[in-house]
């Protein structure tokens, strides 16, 4: 295959058409038209449906889209690297965030990395289950707690401890097994009882599950709403038990939440790759903020104006 044709038919992929591909890379439509055509041609088979609005990817163009698209991005890269711009982001990014780092922290950190990087596209996809980044060609994927055993390398951008957040009218039982309301996240087991570690005391109460949540950001809202005790990263309500929204019950022993950003060991010097990891590394940084700031930006209400 021509390398060029097939550069200018995943940019008509990208862009959806004609008109806006050629806006994106400069090139004429007739020429990107003509270099699709003798695409098909050379391959013997139809690659985009054309239509009087817009171009619909057949079965084959989709799937020479699928297997071509990060590679016609790295060779791009390459070719930055021997023109002498080497380790310049470039390209586009796709990350994959489970809800709770979309909805609070995500925004600001793709906002300043745009505007640091503003050859990079970013493209975000809001999912809390574990995707594959290769089958599903994402660059980044961001995940608490990986599975060790995963064939994914990356970087740990945040160690805390996890916490018992009660609404502040539901006070700490002073008698052990007492029984609690409890929000829950849907992929915990359930427990016959909590142990909380409360400095120098450890006291246990029995859960009594009344809400299950798929969403750790819907855990958050519904406790915040006074819908029962839940455990949840201490950063997220940190600010909410400074301000007396939420009362912290204590912290959960022997448990805490690693929060990854992955890929896989063909993104490692990406410089884009290695970019945004660093980004993220640096906006949950404590000590690169103050930790006062750092709670207050990253763990601030979601939906808050």
């Amino acid at each position: 295959m021509d390398i060029s044709k097939l550069s200018d038919f995943n940019t008509i992929a990208q862009h959806g058409g004609f008109s806006a591909a050629s806006r994106a890379s400069g090139i004429p439509k007739t020429t990107l038209s003509r270099r699709l055509s003798e695409l098909e041609q050379e391959l013997g088979v139809r690659l985009v449906e054309r239509g009087t609005r817009a171009l619909r990817l057949t079965e084959e163009g989709q799937l020479l889209r699928n297997r071509t698209a990060h590679l016609i991005d790295e060779l791009a890269e390459v070719g930055e690297e021997v023109a002498g711009h080497a380790g310049r982001p470039r390209g586009k990014l796709r990350i994959s965030v489970p809800g709770l780092f979309a909805h609070t922290a995500l925004g600001r950190i793709v906002a300043e990395f745009i505007a640091a990087y503003p050859d990079v596209t970013v493209e975000v996809s809001v999912d809390d289950r574990f995707v594959d980044p290769i089958t599903e060609e994402f660059d980044i994927v961001v995940r608490a707690n990986p599975d060790p055993d995963t064939d994914l390398v990356g970087q740990c951008f945040l160690r805390d401890d996890l916490v018992f957040a009660a609404p502040p009218q539901l006070s700490i039982p002073e008698t052990d097994g007492t029984t609690v309301p409890a929000v829950m996240i849907a992929a915990a087991r359930e427990a016959a009882e909590w142990t909380l570690d409360a400095g120098n005391e450890r006291r246990t109460v029995r859960p009594r599950t009344v809400l299950r949540c798929s969403s750790m950001l819907l855990v958050y809202n519904a406790v915040l709403a006074g819908a029962g005790v839940a455990v949840i990263p201490r950063w997220l309500a940190e600010p909410d038990f400074r301000t007396g929204a939420l009362a912290n019950w204590g912290t959960v022993p022997g448990r805490r939440v690693d929060a990854w950003a992955l890929h896989t060991s063909r993104h490692l010097t990406s410089p884009k790759v290695a970019a945004f990891v660093a980004k993220m590394v640096a906006a949950y940084d404590p000590a690169a903020r103050g930790e006062a700031t750092f709670l207050a930006r990253l763990a601030r209400r979601p939906f808050e104006r």
